[in-house]
């Protein structure tokens, strides 16, 4: 009783909150109302407007947070074109200026015509192939009239989709057709009809090849009063007609199949888009992706990575002809985004992610349209056009991928694309697609020395490429996941196995009816068909298998060991090779990329936007290839592999984005050396990401990241996989005194267990090295620390004799080639003898003199005192009978630095070296 009072009583404050917050909601309903109603319906349908297109898709977004169309638009190349061009393919962009069509502003689509008369508004039609950037430019199209800036003359414009328009099934008049999706401008007067008010209307029908319009009078009747319901194909088709409102304009933007659709006389300018037809064009879009923010605009490397873009670009590269069209401009974008600007405070992304999304935003909803005058109930079941795809571009593709080859022949194209059409419907199909998809992702090849003589044809037949090479392994993954690599065989018992699936059920209430009449032993035969949809998922599970197989057997190539890791290759296929070009061991070309994809498509967040293009990959399929994909991965890391190809291993986890298989495939590897491979940001990230699935007790036995570039930035990021190192080596990278914070932070967080720190060849100084001893005394995991060539100098030297008493875990130095003295070294010595645990110090290639380092050498043999510990003093490269293992060190620092010192130095140089290993073999007792 008690808690319902309680209830009611905390419950009647809540009812008083609620009306009186309700009371003052009405009243600003009110005032609202009373404002909303004195505006002008046309203001309103701006403001509506611009909100609508101003929303972009999050694909967009990943350029930054300061992204909009205003500051990131670059108007394509529109031509007009004459009545007999107008049917024309997309032309080269080295051809067009030869053209006698002159290009057109989105101002000058609708100035007056030599055929244009008074009274009348223009038809304009606005043509373009797949990625030529329709959408784009009816998006900044609305949002500059909604701003004032373009098509001013319009006092209202009217943007229909016609997929929208499509799927009305009841009649519909204009008026109530423009009041249904704008109902801010229901019954308004300039679409009455009555005098010449719709002169100031702009309708606007985007997507016109899904529209089925047939102008014929026996089937679209002549309508004239704006109010008389009718089908929206009728209305569009009478609008075209100038029979409905005749004053208004109408702009039109369709594909290249569908130009011929709309009869010519109902149509006053053909305007054909061209996309970017120079690099400047080119540039300009990718500066404005690129350079949008701030940061960026300052940021040396975004400023070099567009000069490298650009001179790319101006070679007349492969590169620059799929740039023609802005599709291509966005790709590039946005795998130079990833691979140059990838952060740890951005959300994650994929390189399939990125290809996905790409297909997207060019494929989404898109369907090989039915021929005018096709039955409703065929246009339900319209093939996909992403589908379609696969099964034609992306077989031509897995047949390449599989023979090595990456250009094709005009028989080869017609072999693999639409060879076994029967249909008159089929051939249809193929024709729309080869008029609009197929030259979005084969170009002609561009003639240049790095083609082999293999895909050279011996009578200069003409070839063609995919328009971006990783395009190709894409597709080809694509293909091998979606299982359409099938033989007849396969495909027919899949098809019987799902009909009898499908009829066990109906099978077995069949056999409890007849076992009253039919003998036993006839029961086998029903069972054996009971159990052939087992016996084929056991097959489906072997192929599935097979495919993880392949996945692994592409990644660990012994002929593509030799090359550079992938993100390099996808980055030198954008930006080019500038100066020598690298060795080449094997002519045949490599496709690395395509294992990679195969795995980030079975990704989740992949199989989501598949799904989208109606391009299912199932999940048993995912979890039979993962299974069988886990074992082929760990036999085949029970080799020793190349670091190039360890990082294309770490690639492969990242995209497949799987934790559980990260986890097992980490479990293999003891040890991951990546020295040589050239570190950027995204690889960084990609190794701390990799490493983080694995839990806080994996450790490596040594994480080797010498000779890779390594930055203060790059080192932040790491941070995540040195915690599961036990051995750190960090020589030959750019590590400044910044980046000792950062590891002495590293050595005194209680979840590592560094127990070998090298860092030489880094310009450490000794503030930096000041900062680094910091940490000594609380960290107890350290057993050996490399310093050399950091520029320790006489003064880090005493500084660190100071501190090594507070440090009791230490048993190897390396101060080695550090310019200390023979005073420093002194102190270095008695500070070593006197520590409890370290046994050997090395102070060769410092300015000492022969008789200092054998005093060296007695003193760290003998001590004072009788409990103090003998240390092993290496004064020479070569010391007696011992020879250290820091002459390679030496002669690689002198080898790098070799380009940037003067030949006097570097000749000084090797003359000490040459001299330290005299002195010690001097010292040598030999027989002779």
């Amino acid at each position: 009783m008690m808690s319902i009072l309680l209830r009611q009583r905390i419950q009647l404050p809540a009812a008083w909150r609620w009306k009186k917050r309700r009371d003052s909601f009405c009243c600003h309903c009110m005032t609202f109302s009373t404002i909303s109603s004195n505006q002008d319906p046309v203001e309103i349908h701006k403001r509506k407007l611009f909100l609508w297109f101003s929303h972009l898709p999050k694909e967009e977004k990943q350029f930054g947070g300061l992204f909009s169309p205003e500051t990131m638009h670059v108007d394509p190349l529109i031509l007009e074109r004459k009545d007999e061009e107008r049917a024309g393919l997309l032309q080269s962009p080295y051809k067009t200026q030869t053209s006698s069509s002159h290009s057109l502003t989105v101002e000058q689509l609708f100035d007056p015509t030599d055929a244009w008369c008074e009274g009348r508004g223009l038809n304009v039609l606005l043509y373009g192939a797949v990625g030529t950037g329709k959408a784009t430019i009816v998006r900044k199209l609305v949002l500059d009239w909604c701003a004032g800036n373009t098509m001013t003359h319009f006092k209202l414009l009217l943007p229909f989709t016609c997929e929208d328009l499509s799927q009305l099934t009841k009649a519909v008049s204009l008026r109530d057709l423009v009041g249904r999706k704008y109902l801010h401008l229901k019954n308004h007067p300039l679409l009455s009809g009555d005098r010449d008010h719709a002169k100031d209307v702009l309708f606007l029908f985007n997507g016109m090849e899904k529209m089925q319009l047939d102008f014929r009078i026996g089937s679209s009747e002549l309508c004239s009063d704006p109010n008389e319901p009718l089908p929206p194909s009728v209305l569009i088709v009478n609008l075209l007609r100038k029979y409905l409102l005749p004053e208004a304009s109408i702009l039109m933007a369709t594909r290249l199949s569908a130009v011929e659709r709309i009869p010519q006389k109902y149509v006053s300018r053909y305007a054909q888009i061209c996309g970017f037809n120079d690099p400047d064009r080119q540039r300009a879009y990718f500066t404005s992706r690129l350079l949008q923010s701030e940061e960026a605009a300052q940021n040396k490397e975004a400023q070099t990575l567009i000069e490298l873009l650009y001179l790319h670009l101006q070679s007349e590269s492969q590169l620059a002809a799929a740039c023609f069209l802005p599709s291509y401009c966005w790709l590039t974008c946005a795998t130079l985004h990833f691979l140059h600007f990838t952060t740890t405070q951005a959300p994650i992304r994929t390189l399939t992610g990125i290809y996905t999304s790409f297909f997207r935003l060019n494929f989404g909803g898109e369907v090989l349209g039915t021929r005018t005058g096709t039955s409703p109930s065929s246009q339900e079941h319209q093939s996909s056009l992403m589908r379609y795809v696969v099964l034609t571009v992306g077989k031509l593709a897995f047949d390449g991928v599989m023979n090595k080859r990456t250009s094709f022949s005009d028989k080869e194209l017609e072999q693999w694309i639409g060879g076994k059409t029967k249909t008159d419907e089929e051939l249809h199909q193929l024709a729309v697609f080869q008029t609009d998809v197929l030259d979005f992702f084969l170009a002609p090849c561009v003639k240049s020395g790095n083609h082999s003589s293999k895909e050279l044809c011996e009578d200069n037949e003409k070839l063609y490429v995919f328009a971006v090479p990783a395009l190709q392994e894409y597709l080809a993954a694509l293909y091998i996941v979606l299982g359409e690599n099938k033989s007849a065989l396969q495909k027919l018992t899949s098809q019987v196995s799902v009909a009898i699936g499908q009829a066990s059920e109906d099978v077995s209430a069949l056999v409890n009816i007849l076992s009253k009449f039919i003998p036993l032993r006839l029961f086998a035969i029903f069972n054996l068909l009971k159990l052939f949809p087992k016996l084929y998922e056991k097959i489906s599970s072997y192929n599935k298998g097979k495919i993880a197989r392949t996945m692994a057997v592409e990644m660990f190539r012994t002929e593509d060991s030799h090359n550079d890791d992938v993100l390099d290759q996808v980055e030198q296929s954008l930006l080019g090779v500038h100066g020598p070009q690298p060795q080449q061991f094997d002519d045949s070309k490599s496709f690395e990329l395509y294992p990679i994809f195969m795995g980030g498509l079975l990704q989740y967040s992949n199989r989501v936007l598949l799904q989208q293009l109606d391009c299912n990959v199932q999940s048993t399929t995912v979890v039979q290839i993962t299974r069988a994909l886990r074992k082929h991965l760990v036999r085949e890391l029970s080799k020793p592999q190349p670091p190039e190809e360890l990082m294309d291993l770490l690639v492969l986890l990242y995209e497949f984005q799987n934790p559980r298989l990260t986890v097992e495939v980490l479990s293999s590897i003891k040890s991951i050396c990546l020295t040589n491979v050239r570190m950027t940001s995204l690889k960084c990230f990609i190794l701390s990401s990799v490493l983080s699935c694995a839990s806080a007790s994996y450790h490596l036995k040594e994480l080797d990241l010498s000779s890779c570039l390594l930055t203060h930035n790059m080192l932040q990021m790491l941070v995540p996989a040195f915690r599961h190192a036990h051995s750190l080596n960090l020589q030959f990278n750019n590590l400044g005194p910044d980046s000792c914070i950062l590891l002495k932070d590293l050595l005194l967080d209680p979840k590592t267990y560094i127990s070998s720190l090298q860092l030489c060849d880094n310009p450490l100084l000794d503030s930096g090295v000041r900062i680094l001893l910091e940490a000594l005394p609380q960290n107890q995991s350290l057993i050996y620390l490399s310093l050399m060539h950091t520029g320790l100098g006489n003064s880090g030297a005493l500084e660190l004799a100071e501190r090594l008493p507070q440090h009791t875990g230490l048993q190897e130095l390396n101060v080695a080639y550090n310019a200390i003295s023979e005073e420093a070294a002194v102190a270095l010595v008695d500070a070593c003898r006197e520590h409890p645990t370290i046994h050997t110090l090395h102070l060769y290639f410092n300015p000492i003199t022969d008789e200092g380092k054998q005093s060296l050498y007695g003193r760290g043999v003998t001590g004072n005192q009788g409990n103090n510990q003998q240390v092993k003093v290496l004064a020479s490269v070569t010391e007696g009978s011992d020879i250290s293992g820091g002459w390679h060190p030496i002669l690689k620092v002198i080898q790098e630095n070799a380009s940037s010192w003067d030949h006097k130095r570097v000749k000084q140089q090797l003359k000490v070296f040459l001299r330290d290993l005299e002195w010690g073999r001097e010292k040598q007792t030999s027989f002779w």
